[in-house]
């Protein structure tokens, strides 16, 4: 049974995240972005109390917590105004892929310091031609003699300028059907062959996109994480834990807009009361914070059962999780804007940028449409248009 209620333990995490979250603030995040550099101070003290790491095995450095913990301190940043978006990739995706299928080597080199923060990896699947269909990735990895040689290009890959490494999804032939199939890669961020351009973003954020370009890149056999022929199981052991980070993401996302506008509401006074006291007002502020504690029901609920091993149940939560964090915080951000009125869209509120920023969760990791592409079919069980 998944329970509704938080216990004390993520209740008091919730409260030392916040808290941390609160000294650094929405203004600390502006002003990186307005310098171009990204998150490090509260990157690294994060790393240091141990939020990075907490879902990571206590073995190798980690908290011995999972997504469930993970998310609910990125969710807490969110609500402070300086979420990290490295969290989804970093500790979420790569960390948790090499925890589970990296060989002893890996594991020993990568996670203690993921864990804590003094070394990041980016994450690298979509392409310039595959859009939400992993199915269809080109990047290629051929053997030659010992080593793997990949070729390939990326879009929209976060923050390959301060990571030491990206996590890259590329497709090798099954010798057994000459089909190709999805395995996961470390690349270092100086290997030969490998190059990164900026992508020209209207995105409000300290972390960079970029595009990626593998060149005959050689690596070594211990660049391969987990089994040659695992397939789509260790891809999918990655793109639950980003569905559900980016829920956290989003929901974080829509409470500091929210609470924002529930501040204006009540003490912004145009007649003879608080604009709050108007239903106009109140109710969709009321409607928006009811949504994005639905999405954080499920959003739980999929954790629950991704860090219970079930990766089948996690599927389908997680990506209705997404779905539903992503529709509350576009709602919830735009009712904030809407409540300010004028003074949504100036900087001193610092809201109008949240506008442009909350669509990511509609887009990324996986549009909406595809959501409801996928539970028609795996949960309703209709037909496949595609």
């Amino acid at each position: 049974m998944t329970p509704v209620t938080e216990s004390e333990e993520h209740r008091d995490l919730r409260a030392a995240v916040a808290a941390l979250g609160k000294r650094y603030g929405r203004a600390y995040l502006t002003r990186a972005v307005a310098e171009g550099r990204p998150l490090t101070e509260l990157w690294s003290e994060a790393g240091k109390l141990g939020y990075l790491g907490v879902n990571l095995p206590e073995a190798y450095g980690g908290g011995g917590g999972g997504i469930t913990e993970l998310a609910i301190v990125l969710e807490e940043l969110g609500a402070a105004g300086c979420p990290l978006l490295m969290m989804v990739v970093s500790p979420a995706i790569c960390g948790t892929v090499i925890a589970r299928f990296g060989t002893e080597e890996q594991k020993r080199a990568w996670l203690p310091p993921l864990a804590n923060g003094t070394r990041t990896m980016a994450f690298g699947i979509t392409e310039p031609d595959a859009g939400s269909n992993s199915h269809r990735i080109t990047t290629t990895a051929r053997r030659d003699g010992a080593d793997w040689v990949l070729t390939g290009r990326k879009v929209f890959i976060s923050g390959v300028d301060i990571a030491d490494a990206v996590l890259i999804v590329g497709r090798t032939e099954d010798a057994r059907t000459g089909r190709l199939k999805p395995c996961l890669f470390i690349v270092p961020r100086d290997a030969e062959g490998f190059q990164r351009r900026p992508i020209d973003m209207e995105l409000t954020a300290a972390e960079k996109q970029f595009e990626l370009v593998l060149e005959e890149v050689r690596l070594p056999a211990g660049a391969l994480v987990g089994e040659e022929d695992a397939g789509l199981l260790q891809l999918f052991a990655g793109l639950n834990p980003e569905r559900i980070m980016t829920a956290a993401f989003a929901i974080g996302m829509g409470r500091h807009a929210l609470g924002r506008a529930v501040e204006y509401a009540r003490e912004r006074t145009v007649w003879k009361a608080p604009i709050g006291s108007h239903q106009a007002i109140a109710h969709p502020l009321a409607q928006a914070h009811i949504d994005l504690e639905l999405a954080r029901l499920m959003t739980g609920k999929a954790a629950r059962l991704y860090d219970a091993g079930d990766d089948v149940g996690a599927g389908e939560a997680a990506n209705m999780a997404k779905y539903a964090a992503g529709e509350a915080c576009v709602r919830a951000v735009d009712q904030a804007v809407h409540t300010l009125g004028g003074n949504g869209l100036t900087r001193e509120f610092g809201l109008a940028s949240l506008v442009t920023a909350s669509r990511v969760a509609r887009i990324a990791p996986v549009s909406r449409e595809m959501i409801l592409n996928y539970v028609s079919h795996q949960t309703l069980g209709l037909p496949r248009s595609y």
